[in-house]
């Protein structure tokens, strides 16, 4: 008997480190973005109230090669997943929606409209970043490289560095800081 307990002990120590093994892939319309009834004035109260930064909107439509590469190698990441929803209220605008929508300012809009003529989308996917007055403080169009540089792009948000430099060189800051590391 004590053997068994032994044996299975080991067993059970041997596969420890699989339990603590970082988390695969997510799907991210349930862990990146956030559900919405398209009211984007509430959106924006709960993201305050919620001691959020601001609202994210990723603008894409359904033939987007690159909209696709980012939810299925960027933002279907935990890390990525998790940092993002810390920070932000998240939501997917379909461009060519024409499902209504309430914008920041309370007008009821369709969805490719918010998209084109109040954000000026004519590619996708677009990453657009709103302050909680509802003011647009980044905007960054095409699919990241990958991770890392998406990572950045969030804490160039979130940590508010969008006020005193570009995203260019906030990124060229950060590449140079890991080549030294």
């Amino acid at each position: 008997m004590t053997m068994t307990r032994l044996l299975t002990l080991l067993v059970l120590l041997a596969c420890a480190p699989l339990a603590f093994a970082a988390e695969g892939p997510r799907d991210p319309y349930r862990h990146f973005f956030q559900d919405t009834f398209g009211d984007f004035q509430e959106e924006l109260e709960m993201a305050r109230d919620e001691g959020k930064k601001g609202v994210l909107i990723f603008f894409e439509m359904d033939e987007c090669p690159f909209c696709h590469r980012m939810k299925q190698h960027v933002l279907n990441q935990p890390v990525v997943q998790d940092y993002f929803r810390e920070h932000f209220r998240i939501f997917a605008v379909d461009i060519e929606g024409d499902i209504e929508i309430t914008d920041f300012q309370g007008n009821l809009t369709k969805q490719k409209d918010f998209a084109f003529k109040q954000n000026q989308v004519r590619a996708t996917p677009v990453f657009a970043f709103f302050d909680l007055e509802a003011n647009r403080v980044a905007r960054y169009t095409g699919a990241t490289s990958g991770v890392e540089e998406f990572m950045w792009l969030g804490e160039f948000v979130a940590e508010g560095h969008y006020q005193n430099t570009t995203f260019i060189k906030y990124k060229r800051d950060k590449r140079s800081e890991a080549r030294t590391q």
